[in-house]
């Protein structure tokens, strides 16, 4: 058994270090381009322009900033932005939804975009999902308590010169490097694990019924897991493993991408914005109810123009 479990971890390996290469080569340039653009203060012009369309979904002109940066970074730099801004429970969980809905959408689009979807359709719906799900939450979250302002606040790192952004940047980049050397390697020692010992036909048996409810086909078990868990980013290395050696097919993969496009990594992040004073039902229930709705509009486009495959 330990020799099989050896053998496991060797393979993985080489396969997690390429993932983690690809990866870095896209969130490190992207993540220097949003520090200089916050530091040269294009950021904040370009946040004036979405402010009207903000007032419509009961969120201040400054909150598109939040979202804007969101789009092009990891979620710890807009939760550092939120802190700072005087938000009541309401305003943060609207603004959360959406940044939960579009952040690091250059790296997760593009790990979309290798594991049967498109860059363009999985970036299209996103942002427009957000929109869409900001609006639905405005109109039903009730009035009252969740009017009352933030308990958390604190202050957002002050960059005086280029130096201080690129310091910034560098400290940012060494937490990323080490989180993704943690995670990703495990993810794919743990799914080649199970893989080996049989686990995964098993696994996709009890999650039968989820998969049945959200319309996903039931080869998606594992990966449906891990995308909840762990997120886009980091279960990508599973995501394309699967996909390379025919153990999912590219429109179950698609499906599956248009069900994590709007509900994913429910663990961390719902945590983390539980954390900050946002109700968590508001944050997990409207993403499960529009990946529902969003991948039963999926398969009845595909119905209409008769390429559903069985």
């Amino acid at each position: 058994m330990g020799q099989r479990i050896w053998l496991c971890v060797r393979r993985a390996l080489p396969k997690a270090a390429r993932t983690c290469l690809w990866l870095l080569k896209i969130i490190l340039p992207v993540s220097l381009a949003v520090r200089l653009l916050q530091y040269s203060g294009l950021l904040s012009q370009a946040s004036g322009f979405l402010a009207p369309a903000f007032s419509l979904i009961g969120l201040p002109g400054e909150a598109a900033i939040v979202f804007l940066t969101s789009i092009f970074t990891p979620l710890y730099a807009p939760i550092a932005l939120m802190t700072s801004m005087p938000l009541t429970v309401r305003q943060l969980t609207i603004l959360s939804l959406m940044c939960l809905l579009s952040h690091s959408l250059p790296v997760e689009c593009a790990v979309q975009g290798r594991t049967g979807s498109t860059f363009a359709g999985m970036f299209v719906l996103r942002i427009t999902m957000s929109f869409v799900m900001a609006f639905t939450v405005h109109h039903l979250m009730p009035h009252g308590v969740y009017d009352a302002p933030l308990a958390i606040t604190g202050a957002v790192a002050v960059t005086h010169s280029l130096g201080d952004v690129l310091m910034l940047w560098l400290r940012s980049s060494l937490r990323i490097v080490l989180l993704f050397a943690a995670i990703v390697p495990s993810l794919m020692i743990l799914h080649y694990i199970l893989d080996e010992f049989d686990l995964l036909r098993g696994l996709s048996h009890r999650m039968a019924p989820v998969m049945d409810f959200f319309g996903l086909p039931r080869e998606c078990s594992f990966l449906w897991l891990v995308g909840n868990i762990v997120g886009l980013s980091y279960g990508s290395a599973i995501m394309m493993e699967q996909l390379k050696q025919d153990a999912i097919s590219r429109r179950s993969c698609d499906l599956l991408n248009h069900h994590l496009a709007v509900s994913h990594s429910l663990l961390e992040d719902t945590i983390l914005f539980g954390a900050l004073g946002a109700p968590w039902l508001w944050i997990i229930l409207p993403r499960l109810a529009y990946a529902f709705v969003v991948v039963r509009i999926k398969l009845l486009v595909e119905r209409m123009r008769g390429t559903e495959k069985k």
